[in-house]
């Protein structure tokens, strides 16, 4: 039984798989903003955070930190960063082993910028080996963080609030770090709310025919996972059960993915993105068209890596009543990249913990990346998000003023 498991675990990864090919960029990464270089305690390269602002900085309303999804990169958001400098100040950056925070994408931009007129880049996904946990991301998000507050303050007064705009895996880390840090840190606690964009609450759910033996290994997986050493609310023979299957299969799949990141196997087994996920990012062709042409995507995922997510999700997922950050979450009801359930998950269990949280369920639609929607869709979610941003803030003034009085 154990052997066809792992056999099936390994077709799984066959199936999932995208085909496998050479990956080259030809143009410099998209810059936008000021880029601030924040140099690092271990000598790494320097994180770079990227900053625009108003007119008139000094009449920024607020502060804001975009937190990109998983395998992509902030560079492409520079029309979103523009439409919020109008009225806030903006800051970005790429996430570990993202874009610019990826070795192997930072010396093909310097080759670009000299004049190569192309560069291979299919091996970036590389930089993700060292992520067993998503700590090195939440390390990241922090030193951003502290940074665009720095700057914020710099510019007329010191308490402007700090909002995080943030997207499927970022939204992740973004909230999981606010959790874990929301009574301890000076950082945390200057930011009043987050923008929930997709967030990944919950595990890939495969569309079509390929989700046929994909989702039943899948939802074990996580069920084992949510399960292992960590007793429900179930009957005594549940229990049991979940955890004899759990001490089972976790360590099983534990192993398995982990030697399936090893060197002289990991070329082979590294799964890369399936051409469905693109379909389903964004219900704009033009996006669509966009997304495949572009070469600062990463396009594969070290089983390691996508290990380390699920642990997050369901690390995350123990905790979550405990989140006490306002927030504004926004999901698409069809989207098999993160299923909604997640973000439902989320808010049965934290929409009462502060008056200011708000649901923009999208029940008919199927696609992840909101921001990234067909117009007049996009405007019409960036209006709204605006307008939570407004109330949120007149909302925390109130609170200020009142807690001076008292």
């Amino acid at each position: 039984m154990r052997y066809s498991f792992v056999a099936s675990i390994v077709l799984l990864v066959a199936m999932l798989s995208g085909c496998v090919h050479r990956q080259f960029i030809t143009q410099p990464y998209p810059r936008w903003g000021e880029e601030i270089p924040i140099h690092q305690a271990d000598d790494a390269s320097p994180l770079l955070l990227r900053i625009l602002q108003p007119t008139e900085p000094s009449n920024a309303l607020a502060c804001l930190l975009l937190v990109h999804g998983m395998n992509e990169y902030m560079g492409r958001y520079s029309e979103i960063a523009r439409y919020f400098a109008q009225r806030f100040i903006v800051a970005g950056f790429d996430l570990y082993a993202h874009g610019l925070s990826n070795p192997i994408l930072q010396r093909a931009d310097r080759a670009l910028i000299a004049g190569a007129a192309q560069q291979e880049v299919g091996d970036a996904y590389l930089a993700q080996i060292p992520l067993y946990d998503l700590e090195p991301m939440k390390q990241d998000l922090s030193h951003a963080l502290k940074q665009l507050i720095i700057s914020c303050d710099e510019q007329g007064e010191s308490d402007k609030p700090i909002f995080i705009v943030s997207h499927s895996l970022g939204a992740l880390i973004a909230a999981s770090y606010l959790l874990s840090t929301q009574n301890k840190s000076e950082s945390a606690r200057r930011v009043q709310g987050i923008i929930l964009l997709g967030p990944a609450f919950s595990v890939t759910e495969v569309p079509g025919w390929r989700g046929w033996l994909a989702n039943p290994l899948i939802k074990l997986s996580f069920h084992a996972e949510e399960h292992f050493l960590s007793p429900q609310n179930e009957s005594l023979p549940l229990l049991i059960i979940n955890q004899i299957v759990s001490l089972i299969i976790v360590p099983l799949l534990d192993g398995i993915f982990e030697v399936l990141s090893w060197p002289g196997l990991r070329t082979l087994f590294t799964p890369a993105t399936p051409d469905w996920v693109v379909d389903y990012l964004t219900d704009s062709e033009h996006e669509k068209a966009r997304i495949r042409a572009d070469g600062w995507f990463i396009r594969r995922a070290l089983l390691r890596y996508v290990k380390a997510i699920e642990t997050e999700i369901i690390h995350f997922r123990h905790h979550m009543s405990e989140f006490a950050i306002p927030y504004y979450l926004i999901f698409s009801g069809r989207d098999p990249i993160t299923p909604s359930w997640g973000s439902e998950d989320f808010a049965q269990l934290t929409l009462q913990n502060h008056p200011d949280n708000e649901l923009l369920p999208l029940p008919k639609l199927s696609h992840h990346e909101h921001l990234f929607s067909s117009q007049p869709l996009r405007n019409e979610i960036l209006k709204k998000i605006e307008q939570w941003l407004d109330r949120r803030r007149l909302s925390w003034q109130h609170e200020k003023m009142t807690e001076l009085q008292n």
